[in-house]
């Protein structure tokens, strides 16, 4: 028996050493080189890029090769689409990861029965489940078909013959960090069976043309468990996310070779499994409280996609020596850096008072279009004066106070619009060669000074009214 070495592999970036460093040389991240034991290559069962019917890959010259765009396959999600890019791309690996019990199965078992209605057959490996399991989970979501076939197993041996044999036009494996390669003397979910398990499905994939879904848990970090390197060998990154004790989730789109990032889609959890949301702006504004203090409305950009998302701020005295800034859905430093701009340019007195501003119904907004939104529920708490309940507030701020122009605008007005809104405030800038739509009124404004007038009715901007500091 050849003798197994040991090596160390950073979980981050794959970055491997003989021994073991507090910090990884590579990547500069802390803890996290893992140990694991390696064969040599000469025992693992290593083969070239080979379909099932002996074809091999070939070189090709680029003109020789058929630049043909490859039909997409439409699920029964709309939702699912939109994050897809269009659908579905035969041959793809598509990579899912969330949270344990959030709901990424009873997504995929949705999924697999829509597939095996009229796109081919599906076979569903799980190593986390048993058969029956799997049949009273399809039965309540009501799924089910001839060539929909499930297949508990975790060792990949037996899940490639069986591929083999079966031909599936679809495969689900549920989930990869249960999956083992039988060579491999590392444990279970260990750096290294990730690794060469997502390296088996990706040659299934790319020979014969079989599309391949993988299911990822997600460690304490948000990051899909296994080496990071896993996300770079798939075509696509989908995180499901959202809180096991809420009835909504969000699917987005974290990488995609064959469309745009940052897609964004909504789903609602029901007792017979996932709903599509058709309209999630009227879901994240439907809780809003009319002559609210301290909210604002802003229209976000997710992919493609325009959103509607509620701001919300409460400003009050601070008992602690430092003030405190608390953030939700939104980075912290940005949202210091635009009270410090309503501290220079509009006479609020922030530094004695805690700050929490947060975006509703689970959204996170990594853009600058939601500064002055942001700023006016900052103010509107601060003078607790409520903003019109009718009024859009877009724009990004700057360090001298100004308003400044940003992306899609007219995309992002077509939605305002759409669900009723009276008014949109936006930078000047932005006003030029656009096309604005009808029952909306577009104000643009050159400083935030100007947006505090308008969006607060204030005349002056001093502090007597407020605390007493």
């Amino acid at each position: 028996m050849v003798k197994a070495k040991t090596q160390f592999v950073c979980s981050n970036c794959g970055y491997t050493t003989a021994g073991y460093l507090g910090r990884c040389p590579n990547c500069g991240e802390w803890n996290t080189l893992i140990e694991e034991k390696i064969v040599p290559d000469a025992v693992i069962n290593r083969k070239a890029r080979i379909s099932f019917d002996g074809r091999v890959a070939k070189p090709k010259r680029i003109s020789e090769i058929s630049g043909n765009e490859m039909p997409r396959v439409k699920t029964g999600m709309t939702e699912l689409n939109r994050v897809l890019g269009g659908g579905i791309v035969p041959g793809s690996l598509i990579l899912i990861g969330g949270d344990p019990g959030i709901g990424k199965s009873t997504l995929m078992l949705q999924v697999s029965g829509q597939l095996t209605k009229n796109q081919g057959s599906v076979l569903y490996v799980s190593g986390e489940e048993s058969s029956n399991q799997i049949k009273l989970r399809a039965d309540r979501l009501g799924v089910g078909a001839d060539d929909f076939i499930v297949y508990p197993e975790t060792d990949m041996a037996q899940i490639k013959s069986i591929i083999q044999q079966i031909e599936p036009d679809y495969l689900v494996i549920d989930s990869v960090q249960t999956m083992q390669e039988p060579d491999m003397q590392s444990p279970i979910g260990s750096v290294a069976q990730v690794r060469e398990v997502t390296a088996d499905l990706m040659q299934i994939a790319k020979t014969n043309a079989i599309t391949v879904f993988i299911v990822g848990h997600v460690t304490k970090d948000g990051s899909i468990a296994g080496p990071k390197i896993l996300e770079h060998m798939v075509d696509t990154v989908l995180y499901f996310e959202g809180d096991a004790n809420y009835k909504y989730r969000i699917l987005r789109t974290v990488k995609n070779r064959f469309g745009s990032t940052n897609e964004l889609g909504i789903f609602e959890m029901r007792d017979h499994g996932l709903r599509e949301v058709a309209n999630p702006s009227e879901m994240f504004l439907e809780e809003r409280l009319a002559g609210a203090t301290g909210s604002a409305i802003t229209a976000s950009m997710e992919g493609s996609r325009p959103i509607l998302v509620e701001v919300q701020a409460l400003v009050a005295p601070t008992v602690f020596g430092n003030a405190q800034r608390v953030t939700t859905g939104v980075d912290r430093n940005r949202v210091a850096q635009i009270l410090a701009v309503l501290e220079k340019h509009a006479n609020l007195l922030l530094q004695n008072q805690d700050a929490h501003v947060r975006i509703t119904g689970g959204v996170k907004i990594d853009e600058p279009a939601a500064d002055l939104a942001i700023a006016l529920a900052v103010a509107s708490s601060y003078h607790e004066k409520a903003t019109n309940a009718s009024d859009v507030f877009l724009g990004e701020v700057g360090l001298g106070g100004e308003v400044r122009s940003i992306s899609l605008i007219e995309d992002r007005l077509k939605e305002i619009a759409k669900l009723g809104f009276k008014r949109a405030i936006i930078s000047k800038n932005n006003l030029s060669s656009i096309e604005l739509p009808q029952h909306l009124e577009v104000v643009g404004v050159a400083t935030l000074e100007e947006a505090l007038k308008l969006g607060l009715g204030l005349d002056h901007f001093s502090d007597s009214s407020h605390f007493d500091h």
